[in-house]
């Protein structure tokens, strides 16, 4: 039987890519995000290799994930929770980059919402399901700006810390229930993230990568297969990945 691997953020950036990636595994997709045509895109694209369905919700929205997991077909669920075997918490941005006096409260609130209340929220509804099977891997991406706090995005910084609590603490919870935790602390990676984060200003944004080889979303999904696919006996506990270029948080060789 095929592994159900549920992704959420899979509309763009690493959760897209490692979609395509466990599609390529054969894997079937439960893929999340609040983009219906961006999620109708993806589903089209990989339904010829796999079987896939999609939930539409806000991770930041307790309430919407658990009607949305709740509202899965049945061959999706087991015992009245849902069938997954592989959980991604990809979902999460940043918004905005000021000093901590200077911060705007609703950019807080969307970060610790999205990145650390959205992966509690996905996770509750999930690991249930998990421990009564005694089996299951989650998959938590974090960030260098999780280990490696820098000026002007504290709140960011803060946010994606604890989302590497999280994994410590699950991963000492659930061991004992077969079940596998994954920290990804990614460092500069080209995608939509720094458009969000300057909030349109695309100009903006290019400078971040300019003058280098950033990491792209593919180099994610493949430590995130490498880890899903480590022999029974390997747990992958954490994997930090930064470009050639990058030797800390916000210290990048560029030419």
């Amino acid at each position: 039987m095929s592994r159900i691997a549920l992704i959420t953020g899979a509309t763009s950036g690493i959760g897209r890519a490692t979609a395509h990636a466990f599609a390529a595994l054969n894997y079937n997709l439960i893929l999340c995000g609040r983009r219906t045509d961006r999620l109708a895109e993806v589903a089209t694209e990989l339904s010829a290799q796999t079987v896939v369905t999609t939930l539409a919700f806000d991770v930041r929205d307790r309430q919407a994930v658990e009607t949305a997991l709740a509202s899965l077909p049945a061959e999706w669920q087991q015992d009245g929770h849902p069938l997954v075997d592989i959980l991604v918490n990809n979902a999460g941005n940043a918004y905005g980059m000021t000093s901590i006096q200077d911060g705007d409260v609703a950019d807080w609130d969307q970060m610790i919402d999205g990145n650390v209340q959205g992966v509690l929220y996905v996770s509750k509804a999930v690991i249930p399901g998990m421990v009564a099977r005694q089996r299951g891997h989650i998959v938590n991406l974090s960030s260098i700006a999780g280990k490696q706090t820098y000026a002007n995005g504290a709140v960011y910084c803060a946010s994606k810390a604890a989302v590497e609590a999280l994994s410590t603490g699950m991963r000492l919870d659930l061991t004992q229930h077969g079940i596998k935790v994954t920290n990804i602390a990614p460092g500069a990676v080209e995608t939509e993230f720094s458009v969000v984060r300057f909030k349109g200003d695309t100009e903006r944004a290019a400078k971040v990568y300019a003058g280098f080889d950033p990491l792209t979303a593919k180099d994610i999904a493949d430590s995130i297969v490498y880890a899903v696919t480590a022999p029974a006996n390997v747990t992958i506990a954490d994997i930090t990945i930064l470009a050639a270029a990058q030797a800390a948080a916000t210290t990048i060789h560029r030419v």
